[in-house]
């Protein structure tokens, strides 16, 4: 058989999974948090490099329960997830492997606290890195991770790819100015790590 009949003979089977897949999904989560479209899945397959996959469906959580529950259902169905903020990153980072689900985190993207007093932040992982340095300016701190992509890339893709940018060089990257992460483990668990305080945690440092 050609490799052309054979992806041809592969497309129904393809297609009846995905559906199961998202159907899934849509029971634990809002169905509008739920992509299945080929037009809708074809712009979550990139990021800044050439690399592509097209994914089986994307979620768009806005809270950490979405987040896990969406994780909990792929561990079920044994679908593989690939987180996505911003997909500004050169390292195909957020490029779906082998299909799957991606898991985008842009609709999180709250400040929910800065903390002038300890100078720190509370903030979910879509909230653009130079909002968040906006945001610090009003009260007198500043951010100083600075990316090139910093008016487009987000706080928790700066994170995963521990971005830097000409600031670095004087005060460090990402990993220097996260001291706690609230996390969805793989199998659906959520954890926290660290917190406000630096002198807090022992252990690890993840």
């Amino acid at each position: 058989m050609s490799r052309e009949k054979v992806r041809k003979s592969e497309q129904p089977a393809a297609r009846i999974r995905a559906q199961r897949i998202a159907q899934a999904l849509r029971e634990v989560l809002p169905a509008e948090a739920v992509l299945d479209k080929p037009w809708e899945l074809e712009v979550y397959g990139y990021d800044a490099t050439l690399q592509h996959e097209r994914p089986e469906v994307v979620v768009l959580p806005t809270t950490t329960e979405e987040v896990a529950a969406a994780v909990r259902v792929c561990r079920r169905l044994g679908v593989v997830v690939t987180p996505r903020g911003c997909a500004t990153s050169l390292s195909g980072g957020p490029v779906p492997w082998r299909g799957g689900a991606v898991v985008s985190l842009t609709r999180m993207n709250r400040i929910f606290e800065i903390d002038q007093a300890q100078m720190r932040a509370v903030v979910q992982p879509g909230v653009i890195n130079a909002e968040l340095n906006t945001a610090a300016r009003k009260v007198g701190l500043a951010y100083a991770p600075d990316p090139a992509s910093q008016t487009a890339c987000s706080v928790g893709g700066n994170v995963a790819e521990n971005a830097g940018g000409p600031h670095g060089v004087k005060y460090g990257v990402t990993k220097d100015y996260v001291l706690g992460l609230e996390v969805a483990l793989p199998s659906g668990d959520v954890v926290r790590l660290g917190g406000k305080q630096i002198k807090n945690v022992t252990g690890y440092n993840l």
